[in-house]
């Protein structure tokens, strides 16, 4: 109850944040997020659109362990994984919420599930991860990026929202380490921002395909 309490605190503080404390909307922010959708990057900071296309990848990363985790829950998880590509941290925490633990899976994988134990889909998406940091931390202009920090509502709440999603998967993991027979260190390992789960779910994909292969023997 207390971790559930958490998780709904956490939520509450960071929509009042959002909406009450952090910069007020400047009313650029519908054309920056069509020009980061479309490629229109000619003129946006690298940092920018580095950290946008990251958190296109964050949905997937929680997807990977969100849908496995959604079988043994009341509450299904895929309404809150599928609004978090839009939402982030303000979809996450409320199931985060709302979930109870659970160590364990019954029944087999669909082809739903199966998709997200891919190995090439998390190989893919670590290597493109991989691109984007560098190119934000090489070609990015920092000063840029904290002016807009502190004058931008959707950069101020975009950076904060990559954070928050790093600090709340790690919370996932002891339930699917558990379900996945995998070693604790890989807790740690999630700490890392992004490049951490991503490295678990590409590696996850070998140990696991091998574990359920030797439960079927």
């Amino acid at each position: 109850m207390i971790r559930k309490i958490s998780f709904a605190l956490i939520w509450f503080s960071f929509v009042g944040y959002a909406f009450l404390l952090a910069p007020a909307d400047q009313g650029n922010t519908l054309p920056l997020i069509q020009k980061l959708s479309t490629g229109q990057w000619e003129e946006i900071n690298p940092l920018i659109i580095a950290l946008f296309n990251l958190m296109g990848i964050w949905p997937m990363v929680y997807g990977g362990v969100l849908f496995t985790d959604g079988c043994s829950q009341k509450i299904p998880a895929w309404p809150f994984a599928s609004a978090s590509f839009g939402l982030g941290a303000f979809a996450i925490l409320p199931y985060l919420a709302l979930r109870d633990p659970a160590p364990k899976v019954s029944g087999q994988p669909n082809r739903f599930l199966i998709f997200w134990e891919s190995r090439w889909l998390w190989s893919v998406l670590g290597l493109g991860a991989i691109a984007l940091f560098s190119y934000g931390l090489t070609q990015g202009d920092w000063n840029d990026f904290i002016q807009q920090w502190y004058t931008s509502q959707f950069i101020h709440v975009m950076s904060l929202d990559f954070c928050l999603l790093s600090l709340l998967f790690p919370t996932l993991m002891q339930d699917e380490l558990t379900r996945r027979e995998m070693g604790s260190p890989w807790l740690a390992i999630s700490l890392i921002p992004l490049l951490g789960p991503l490295t678990y779910l590409t590696v996850r994909t070998c140990v696991y395909s091998q574990y359920q292969m030797h439960e079927q023997a």
